[in-house]
């Protein structure tokens, strides 16, 4: 029989780069969305399958990681080979707007899916998304070895959810791993995250719908990779024989004015004319550099990133550039790459 997953969070960027990529591995996927007024699985347009459809195997329920019993119900009914719990509040500058919402779904819902899992007795293994923010003032390079000292509510949420996952691995023998990924993206980023933010600009001003791209601090340096490849890792951590944490990331440094810099050369812009600082997009707290060294999963899960930040640059601008030549135009839009 096909493998079953469960994935919270399959409406988000890696969700559903990661139902695509278990359906190609012929994967049952199910996916736990929020319930909403208006459709908000735009992201996963090309593997949707009507419920009407015999045969599928693409499966939507609705719950929410503040709600435990749906969560006990859905895993009792789904009873998957695998849990990717990659739901949260996942912006680190809207953290500190909303520090107790972002405790809740992202660090104590990791808590209350593990205890699910174990109240629901499905035999499962659980993949918890961990994050490179944890690591926040310690020094580059980080590993899976380097001390943690978070430097956001987000950070914070996710310190509390890495330890939770670590825990019932030791208390409960569960077969559970944190997969600590440093900054990925694609053109399925959201709109108001940095790196979308700077490529979604870039567009608008080389149509000339936007004259000015406003920018908080310019000189934090990051790690980034290609979303498409980290959820690949992902898959592989819990194809291992034993459960274990993991850093997937390029070990290169780019400073989000390098970001900004690449992204506008790209579209043939001078980018010193058209971005200028607003002190509104600084944090209270500010993590100076994250470069992450994936040692351990390459020689563990063979896992070895591609595409470094100048070719992602180039595949963000162009998505978006597309994007708006299409919406202009009044094609359908689809994100695709």
């Amino acid at each position: 029989m096909a493998k079953s997953a469960l994935i919270t969070g399959v409406t988000g960027q890696d969700g559903s780069y990661l139902a695509e990529l278990l359906l190609a591995k012929g994967y049952e996927v199910h996916g736990i969305v929020r319930r909403s007024s208006s459709f908000n699985t735009e992201r996963l347009d090309g593997v949707y399958q009507d419920p009407h459809t015999s045969g599928r195997n693409l499966f939507l329920h609705y719950g929410d990681l503040t709600d435990g019993v749906t969560l006990i119900n859905v895993l009792r009914e789904v009873n998957p080979d695998e849990v990717y719990n990659l739901g949260a509040q996942s912006h680190v500058r809207v953290s500190f707007d909303q520090p107790v919402f972002t405790g809740d779904v992202t660090g104590i819902a990791a808590m209350r899916l593990l205890e699910a899992v174990r109240a629901a007795k499905v035999r499962t293994r659980i993949y918890q998304a961990s994050s490179s923010e944890m690591f926040g003032a310690t020094p580059p390079p980080q590993d899976e070895d380097t001390p943690f000292y978070p430097r956001s509510p987000y950070g914070v949420a996710k310190l509390y959810a890495y330890w939770a996952t670590r825990n019932y691995r030791e208390a409960y023998d569960t077969y559970a791993v944190n997969g600590i990924l440093f900054n990925h993206e694609s053109p399925r980023r959201g709109e108001t995250f940095v790196t979308r933010k700077v490529t979604r600009a870039v567009a608008r001003i080389k149509a000339g719908l936007q004259d000015k791209l406003y920018m908080g601090n310019l000189d934090a340096v990051r790690d980034w990779g290609y979303a498409p490849e980290y959820v690949e890792g992902m898959w592989r951590m819990l194809q291992a024989p034993d459960p274990t944490d993991y850093v997937l990331a390029t070990n290169t440094a780019y400073s989000v004015k390098d970001f900004v810099r690449l992204a506008f050369e790209h579209a043939g812009l001078e980018w010193e004319a058209y971005v200028e600082h607003d002190a509104r997009y600084e944090r209270p707290t500010e993590v100076d550099a994250l470069i992450g060294d994936y040692t351990k999963a390459k020689t563990h899960l063979g896992w070895e990133p591609k595409v470094l930040t100048p070719e992602l640059v180039k595949i963000m601008v162009d998505a978006d550039v597309k994007q708006l030549d299409d919406q202009l135009s009044g094609r359908a839009v689809r994100l695709d790459a």
